[in-house]
């Protein structure tokens, strides 16, 4: 006798996406103030600090569990019928944020869609569900989880379906009003939460497009970060495997890895921490070509290092650190060309190229950056996405692991 659309579950994917919301706004309540007191280390102190918080975390998932990383999500996601333990959730949650408190390259939207995500699977579970609907809504409390960080509904949705293969964006399509309904509460409560407000996150020089040529140079712009987007790929497998051949306790891997990115946040303090805010410094103030250059391949390698030595994290907001210091490097070359058409392009497509996440790029990083940027970033997102090496960087996108 219902005469709505809507169903019972309705309800069961806005309660998903509430909780999403309160976890994701106390997480990164706490991750605010903990980031607050590390950030005054500074100096050679940044060094020890981030060396022993990568030993701790180590030592946080050697005693506590392994919570795996995205490529883990994505295999149960896809292979296990979306289930995905809610058991090391406690891990996930305390190794993360001593990594990206300290300064790691890292960001916290995949621990988020790893504790939400499991949350979405673990009602399913009491609840007794079984087949698509399990899956359905470990996919809304993934996006729930993602949307709150970034504060797009329909890119966090989108993100949570496309990260899941590497070319099919909707291979689970009946997630899609889960994750929507999901993604949309989440939202409300976490801006309740934390009060960051609404709007763009990013602030960049004014645009307007001057003609069709502009998508021309998207594309153009976008090339350049997909080879980019191959050297940060190449850069991972190499260090993947030094790390592997360290014969070495998790703990002693991430001390090393903390050791190293402390001495590069030394040295250039910017590459420290995984770019929210270091984005808008970078535009308010460019510097010059060679500090630039050197921030570009020391981010790189940041994040490489960060990943491969088992910290934890989510690798989008680093990844588009990089597409706009590159682009700032194109503009010092080129001045003559628009520095924010340049910027938001290469940090459309490197993410792109990286995460094969083509459709969600475009919503997410409009949805950042203001909406006048729209078109460019999609010429420059599929861009990005048709040049990516044929095997994924999330290995479990193509098969199973």
């Amino acid at each position: 006798m219902n005469p709505f659309v809507f169903s019972r579950l309705f309800f069961l994917w806005l309660f998903i996406g509430l909780t999403g919301g309160v976890i994701a706004g106390t997480y990164w309540i706490v991750l605010e103030y903990l980031t607050g007191y590390l950030a005054g280390f500074q100096g050679l102190y940044v060094i020890p600090v981030m060396a022993f918080s990568g030993f701790l975390a180590g030592l946080i998932i050697y005693y506590i569990g392994d919570p795996g990383e995205i490529q883990l999500i994505v295999n149960n996601i896809r292979f296990k019928g979306g289930r995905l333990d809610p058991r090391n959730n406690p891990s996930m949650i305390l190794s993360s944020l001593f990594c990206i408190a300290s300064g790691g390259s890292l960001g916290p939207e995949a621990p988020l869609v790893q504790v939400t995500g499991s949350t979405g699977s673990w009602i399913a579970r009491k609840l007794k569900f079984k087949g698509e609907d399990v899956r359905s809504l470990s996919i809304a409390g993934m996006a729930s989880g993602f949307t709150a960080l970034f504060g797009a509904p329909l890119g966090g949705s989108l993100f949570s379906l496309e990260i899941l293969h590497h070319k099919y964006v909707v291979e689970y399509y009946q997630a899609l009003i889960p994750a929507f309904v999901a993604s949309c509460a989440s939202y409300i409560v976490f801006i309740l939460i934390t009060q960051l407000g609404i709007g763009p996150t990013w602030v960049f020089p004014s645009y307007s497009n001057e003609g069709v040529m502009d998508f021309f140079y998207a594309i153009l712009y976008g090339g350049i970060a997909a080879a980019f987007g191959w050297l940060f790929i190449a850069l991972v497998k190499s260090l993947k495997n030094l790390f592997g051949k360290l014969k070495a306790p998790i703990f002693v891997k991430m001390g090393i890895g903390g050791l190293i990115l402390g001495i590069i946040s030394y040295y250039y303090p910017i590459t420290r921490y995984f770019g929210h805010h270091e984005i808008n410094l970078l535009m308010e103030t460019p510097p010059v070509l060679g500090f630039l250059m050197a921030v570009l391949f020391l981010k790189i390698l940041a994040i490489a290092v960060t990943v491969t030595s088992g910290w934890r994290g989510g690798f989008i907001i680093p990844l588009f650190f990089v597409g706009a210091t590159l682009g700032l490097i194109i503009h010092m070359l080129y001045p003559g060309q628009n520095l924010a058409l340049i910027a938001v392009c290469c940090m459309a497509s490197i993410n792109s190229c990286v995460t094969r996440t083509p459709i969600s790029t475009i919503i997410l990083l409009s949805t950042l950056t203001g909406f006048a940027f729209f078109v460019p970033i999609m010429f420059a997102s599929l861009t990005g996405f048709f040049l990516a090496p044929k095997t994924p960087f999330i290995g479990a996108q193509l098969k199973k692991v």
